[in-house]
């Protein structure tokens, strides 16, 4: 690693970076620019700017902690009751997202001229919600408490679409090696429970208020057998956050609002550094003007079409404006972290070109600051923009108060 000034201990760097991670993106969120965004251009100049930190494994292990600790927290979050209320309108919205993907996939085939494996991804890239950075960002958008339910439902379910979709896209060609991935991945999930008996029952007892340190060492383990298997780390966490829920009874605690809030305080700490230590990895050629172009060309063209579908969706199926399913399409339309690590993953292992691998990282930062810019517009004047005011008597019995 280099330093700023000859002799400047290690430690104060990392005390600066420290300062400079929580104190600038905070500035800049008066400007509505998200923290992530302001972390990620912080690690871009670090690196294509100032050559700080390339290949620092302190930067990494915090980075891997960040990951790890978004998608436990994305796992624990989820309410299963609260998806089952809406099953039907969620199941559509599903259905919906599936053809999407295979649109996209298609378009990506033969638009680009990618290969399959590397045309689903690329497909996930554009169309994946971030859920992790959309609920953290949740507070500052305006939206209701209705829209708030339905913007975290409907995140939640296509991230779960979007994990089982990635896991078999990530499977090598051939059969065996794809059986023996999928062979480990169930045992892992299998095992799951049987460590967390295994907690309650012999280490809690004698290791009182042990739950978070047992929750994230878990969330690591996983999170590095799937990386193993080439699935990366977010499956791994996020189905030990899906297993905690399974222990509540047995352990309140494992799975209660206090757990959650840690884990999100956790990763409030962490997940800096993995948009930083993405920053770092970006490259000067990546920014060509035909990267810059064909970014915009997709927002330009997948954002209206993501938005359009859950208006329109939600406009037939509960009767609602088109312009308030529009303020839920809009909240739903960053992709920043799917987009990040997929674009990696393409670049690592389908040599992705520098204009597309650029072209994903434009597109996933302008359509990031999408909601906080559009969704300042009062909610009346934005219906008023698209649909007349309706009232729906029928999203209420579908939706719940």
């Amino acid at each position: 690693m280099n330093h700023w000034i000859e002799g400047l201990p290690a430690e104060l760097e990392y005390v600066l970076l420290l300062f400079v991670l929580f104190v600038v993106p905070r500035l800049l969120q008066r400007f509505r620019i998200p923290s992530a965004i302001s972390a990620l251009a912080l690690g871009a100049a670090a690196g294509m700017g100032l050559g700080l930190f390339r290949q620092d494994s302190t930067v990494n292990l915090l980075s891997t902690l960040g990951i790890v600790s978004l998608f436990l927290f994305a796992g624990l979050d989820i309410d299963f009751r609260e998806l089952r209320h809406s099953g039907p309108t969620l199941l559509e919205h599903l259905a919906i997202r599936v053809v999407l993907l295979l649109g996209v996939a298609f378009a990506a085939r033969f638009g680009l001229n990618l290969e399959i494996q590397a045309a689903v991804l690329m497909a996930l890239a554009l169309t994946t919600p971030s859920t992790g950075f959309i609920l953290d960002s949740l507070a500052s958008l305006g939206v209701d408490d209705r829209e708030r339910r339905w913007i975290k439902s409907k995140a939640i379910a296509t991230e779960l679409l979007a994990l089982v979709v990635l896991f078999f896209a990530l499977q090598p060609p051939q059969l065996e090696r794809a059986l023996i991935a999928i062979f480990t991945l169930g045992l892992t999930v299998a095992l799951l429970p049987l460590f967390f008996r295994f907690f309650a029952s012999s280490v809690l007892p004698h290791a009182p208020k042990s739950e978070f340190a047992f929750l994230l060492m878990l969330a690591v383990m996983s999170a590095l057998v799937t990386r193993a298997l080439g699935a990366y780390y977010l499956i791994g966490a996020f189905v030990v956050g899906l297993t905690a829920q399974r222990f509540r009874s047995r352990m309140p605690a494992i799975a209660s609002e206090q757990m959650v809030h840690a884990v999100e305080l956790f990763a409030s700490f962490f997940v800096p550094f993995y948009f930083f230590h993405a920053g770092l990895e970006l490259e000067r050629e990546d920014f060509t003007l035909a990267s810059a172009l064909l970014g915009l060309a997709f927002v330009a063209v997948v954002v209206p079409l993501r938005v359009a579908l859950v208006a329109l969706h939600r406009r037939f199926s509960l009767g609602e404006p088109v312009g308030s399913g529009a303020r839920i399409g809009i909240a739903i339309a960053p992709t920043l972290v799917f987009t990040l690590v997929i674009a990696d993953i393409l670049r690592e292992r389908f040599e992705l070109s520098q204009t597309l691998f650029g072209a994903l990282i434009v597109f996933t930062i302008v359509n990031t600051l999408l909601p906080g810019w559009v969704l300042r517009i009062p909610p009346l004047e934005l219906e008023s923009l698209h649909a007349p005011p309706a009232a729906s008597s029928s999203e209420g019995g579908q939706e719940g108060s």
